[in-house]
Parts: C-alpha cells; structure tokens; sequence
C-alpha cells in the first residue's frame, strides 16, 4: 500500500507545484476580498443556519471538484482523523464566528479585524515543527504585530465608546474567528499528504454540525427574495466553497510567505466593495485602523532572505 509521504519530503515531493499552488492561494484570495459584501446583505439569517446552507453548496462544489482531481475512496479512508477535527474546528468554528461578527457590528469593522488573521499566520507559523517550515521571529514580526494590534485597539476603543454592547461583542467574535482561520490554515501544513478534495468530507461534516447547532440554539430564518438565495448560492460556490479547496493547496504546498503578503491585501479589496456596494461608511478613524493594521500585516511578513521565501 502507498503511503502518504510526510512533512519532511513535502519539498522534494510536491516542490514542482509549489507555483501552481501559490498561484491556487492567491484565486482564493480574490475570491474571499467578496466574502464580506455577500455576507453583509444576509445579516438577518442566523449564523448557524448560514453556515449550514453555504457548506451544503459547499460539499457540492467539492464532490465535483474530487471528480476533476481523481481523488479515490481509497485515499480519503487513509486521511487520519486529526484532519477531520482540524477541518470541523476551522470551517464551522471561524464561519459561525464570522457570521456572528457581522450580526452584531458594523460590517466595516468586523471585515478589518477578522482580517487580522494574515498577520497571525506569521506568528503562528513560528510555532510549526522546524519540519513543516518554521522560522523563527524577528524583530519585524514583533514590530508588524504592535502596528496591527494599535489598529484593532483603536478600534475597539471606538466601538466601545459610541456603539452597543452588542457591537462590542461582534468586534470580539471577528477576532476570534481571525484566531481561528490562522491556527488552521496554519496546522494544515502538518498534513501536507492528504489530497485537497478531502476538504468535501470537511464541508460535509461541517454543514451537518451547523445544522444541529441551528436547531438547538436558532429560530430558522429563510432568505426573503430570490436575490438573497442568489447571495447564498455565490457565497457556497466561491468564497465559501471553492476557496477552501484552494487554500489547502496552497498552504500546503504553495509559498506561505508570498501568499501572506497577498492576504493582506484582502482587506483593502473587501473594503472597497463594502463602499462601492454602499455597506460601509469609510470615516477617517476607520481609514488609519484599516492603515494601521495592513501596514503592520505587512512589515510582520517580510522574509528573512530569498532563500527562506522561496522555501515557503
């Protein structure tokens, strides 16, 4: 029987897609810079039950997209069960998170701080086996950390000051779901074996916990017009389906360094369709939060030389 190679021979084994997976991180990229204005006009619907509906049209797009890759049975039944925890804990936990987030406060800021989590996937990163590729940090790192995390205080302050408690807790629950989403897309490099269509199982498992969790604790609330099913549709399919199957690619095997650097331009993209869409007021305070928090995103992610960014 064929065995999975491990963290050790990722290099050897996968280095010849290494750009094609890169170039698999930053379509996913793209594609979740839409997420927050998709979001924002479903704010009425419970976070559970969005999170239902999108990975059901998630689990969808990913039995297609195992067709395409010939992935087999026999390769899904020797994944090990860490990567199915791994996946329930990232997908449902930073989507109900998420969803929460943008229930609770305004769009602009829950999309600024849950887009924290590129500068936590540098930091996390250190904390991977020297196998997997960790590097060290740096003084960079540490100083990119103090310039985002003045963003988000300055934030937080506001909200705090002028808005509910609710929104407050909003701004917390983006956090969290940034913490989440980079300690998974972080521990994905642990499993740099396991095929990508595995994250159709993962979808699945995480459409049926959703599901439960939204009859337990919400009142169903169904999409009121035929441009909101619309909405959810293109949330499942692109940002909310496709992407995931990309960035396990990607953070597998692709440059975590280089796709950092492009995550960070997420945010500024996402915002600028919040306006455009008329979803977001951009004030000054929001602007330097939003300046504050890219700019340290990308100080943390400037590699220590060509040759560790070019290892990834």
């Amino acid at each position: 029987m064929r065995r999975f190679p491990t963290a050790r021979t990722r290099t050897t084994t996968h280095g010849e897609t290494a750009f094609g997976a890169t170039l698999q991180g930053l379509a996913a990229i793209v594609l979740w810079s839409s997420l927050a204005s998709i979001t924002a006009g479903l704010s009425h619907i419970p976070p559970f039950e969005m999170a239902a509906l999108s990975f059901a049209i998630a689990t969808m797009v990913g039995v297609v997209f195992a067709a395409l890759t010939g992935t087999t049975l026999s390769q899904l039944r020797r994944v090990p069960p860490a990567y199915w925890l791994l996946g329930v804990y990232g997908l449902l936990g930073y989507h109900a998170a998420y969803f929460y987030a943008f229930q609770h406060a305004p769009p602009f800021e829950a999309n600024l701080i849950n887009y924290l989590w590129p500068l936590l996937i540098v930091l996390f990163g250190a904390m991977l086996p020297q196998s997997a590729g960790r590097t060290p940090l740096r003084a960079l790192q540490f100083a990119g950390a103090g310039l985002a995390f003045a963003g988000t205080a300055l934030l937080l302050s506001k909200t705090a000051s002028h808005e509910s408690p609710s929104a407050l807790s909003g701004d917390l629950a983006a956090f969290a779901a940034a913490a989440i989403w980079s300690s998974y897309s972080v521990a994905l490099r642990l499993f740099p074996a396991v095929p990508s269509s595995a994250v159709a199982v993962n979808c699945a498992l995480t459409a049926l916990g959703a599901a439960l969790c939204h009859l337990a604790f919400e009142q169903t609330v169904w999409p009121r017009s035929a441009m909101e099913w619309l909405a959810i549709l293109a949330q499942g399919l692109g940002p909310a389906g496709l992407a995931f199957f990309l960035w396990d690619a990607a953070m597998k095997r692709g440059q975590m360094s280089l796709l950092g650097v492009a995550a960070y331009a997420t945010p500024l993209l996402s915002t600028m369709l919040l306006a455009l869409t008329g979803r977001a007021e951009l004030t000054p305070v929001l602007l330097l939060s939003a300046a504050l928090v890219t700019l340290g995103a990308i100080v943390a992610s400037q590699p220590r030389d060509r040759s560790s960014d070019a290892a990834g």
